[in-house]
């Protein structure tokens, strides 16, 4: 899996092209999972549903995508918590800095890799672990 935290609104928003690509190029041994969140500036649109119509019509998302999340805080979602703390997912500690950080699962559920926003979905340092 693929989890990484979207913004309809973002500098990086246009890689919704590539997780789309990468989740159709892939689909027999990955899943590419949207969070949105809002957390950034407020780069996120304010529905779901204007969420989900913003990613089907501008980049033809149809990969899953959550409810509107926060990856960082107080209020930081329980799978957040897990793919930040060491303690949680005996990798590392990681800070979502910004929108599109991508986090990297195997299929027995333990976290690979932690990708910030400027990799690219279909960068190399990706790629090589579905090849």
């Amino acid at each position: 899996m693929l989890l990484v935290n979207v913004a309809s609104r973002c500098g990086y928003t246009p890689q919704y092209e590539d997780l789309q690509k990468l989740s159709m190029q892939y689909e027999d041994q990955l899943v590419v999972i949207g969070f949105p969140c809002d957390q950034f500036m407020g780069q996120e649109l304010n529905s779901e549903s204007e969420i989900r119509s913003f990613c089907s019509n501008e980049f033809h998302v149809t990969f899953p995508m959550t409810t509107v999340v926060e990856v960082k805080g107080e209020n930081q979602h329980p799978i957040y918590q897990w793919l930040t703390q060491k303690s949680l997912n005996g990798k590392g500690d990681y800070k979502v800095s910004w929108n599109f950080n991508k986090f990297l699962i195997d299929e027995n559920g333990q976290l690979l890799e932690h990708f910030q926003s400027k990799v690219k979905p279909m960068d190399e340092a990706i790629l090589k672990y579905l090849e």
